[in-house]
């Protein structure tokens, strides 16, 4: 296992507006494709909240989760094509068969859907929710970016599955769905 070594925190070279990409090619700090990896690292951070609330056994299946991130991470700030990012971390389709996995034995203990869900219930279930609404974001942005070059089609399937991995997770965590809070159409009206 190779680790990467930090030993300096801050490099001063961000301080025109600028970051440095995986293949080191310089882009604006509000490129499209910093904004997308940057909001796979917010997923990630509110998947560390989320864990502060959950049991043993999806606190692991979380921790899995981030260190997949960082992958993605990694993988969305090299760009694909350039001969300096050959040989870049990719996500592959292993890690979104086993978010697949996962889907269908948590989804297998859960009460049937009656209604739309609120982003409610059990601290983690609430977490859960606002972890997936940042995942499907990071979705919408990579989206974009694959519009306009190329991206890595695993990259984009990982995190559609991850949103689905979270929103079952968040059901898991309202007691198997029973204390899901339902949406109730109009009932305010």
């Amino acid at each position: 296992m190779v680790l990467v070594r930090l030993t300096k925190i801050y490099t001063k070279g961000g301080d025109r507006g600028e970051t440095s990409l995986g293949d080191g090619s310089r882009v604006a700090k509000h490129d499209l494709r910093v904004a997308a990896y940057g909001t796979v690292d917010e997923a990630n951070a509110v998947i560390g909240i989320a864990r502060l609330h959950t049991d043993v056994t999806v606190d692991a299946l979380l921790a899995r989760i981030q260190n997949d991130l960082f992958d993605l991470g990694a993988d969305l700030c090299t760009p694909e094509g350039r001969e300096r990012g050959a040989g870049a971390l990719r996500v592959v389709a292993e890690q979104v068969d086993w978010l697949e996995a996962q889907i269908d034995k948590i989804n297998e203990n859960l009460a049937p859907l009656e209604s739309f869900i609120l982003p409610a219930g059990s601290p983690a279930a609430a977490h859960l929710h606002h972890a997936r609404t940042v995942a499907r974001r990071a979705e919408r942005m990579v989206t974009a970016l694959a519009a306009d070059e190329t991206v890595n089609a695993q990259a984009i399937a990982y995190l559609n599955r991850l949103s689905d991995l979270l929103f079952v997770l968040s059901r898991a965590c309202n007691d198997d769905g029973a204390a899901d809070v339902l949406w109730v159409p109009g009932a305010n009206r």
